[in-house]
């Protein structure tokens, strides 16, 4: 009697741990801009579909991790503004928020080139810049006053990911290998973090 039910608890227990519910954490990625907003644009080139194409390339690859899941603000080219953003991202209270960006310089072709990661001036804010930055052996690290930073309550970052009238860096984000690399690294972060 007594093997028997040692052996019932035994059944039970293992049972019941695998159907316990794993307490998630949440990454919110943003794809900026969408819909009638293009963004920076460089022949058929535009920052709407580099940095949809990049943040579903996040989640692709994070979609066996158990440590975090990774949520976008846009699943397709759709324009959700600025407040149902955050107001998305708020709801979700997840652990950090990075909004992905192209930049442009006025001239036609640049010669400026590499990433740019803009933070609030939270703490927690300025930590994950500095890894990102670190990561992607960025230009620099700026305070902006920009509504994704101010308005979401989650430690958050904004990073252009080059320059789109720079030639090498519009090859290399536009390229199914650099999009690739990229979303790595940024799963490499969320590893670390």
């Amino acid at each position: 009697m007594k093997g028997s039910t040692l052996l019932a608890l035994s059944i039970f227990s293992t049972t019941f741990l695998s159907f316990a519910p794993i307490n998630k954490k949440y990454i919110v990625v943003d794809a900026g801009h969408g819909g009638n907003d293009l963004g920076a644009v460089y022949g058929n080139f535009s920052e709407k579909d580099i940095s949809l194409g990049i943040a579903t390339e996040i989640q692709k690859l994070n979609k066996d991790q158990e440590k975090y899941e990774v949520v976008l603000t846009r699943s397709s080219d759709t324009y959700p503004s600025l407040s149902e953003r955050t107001a998305q991202i708020n709801k979700l209270n997840p652990e950090m928020v990075i909004s992905l960006h192209v930049n442009r310089s006025p001239q036609k072709e640049t010669s400026e080139q590499g990433t740019e990661v803009f933070v609030q001036n939270t703490e927690a804010s300025k930590m994950l810049a500095e890894k990102i930055s670190q990561k992607f052996n960025a230009r620099k690290i700026e305070e902006h006053n920009l509504h994704i930073l101010r308005e979401t309550k989650a430690p958050a970052v904004l990073v252009e990911l080059g320059f789109i009238n720079n030639s090498a860096d519009r090859n290399y984000i536009t390229s199914e290998k650099g999009q690739k690399e990229i979303a790595q690294k940024f799963i490499e972060i969320f590893n670390e973090y």
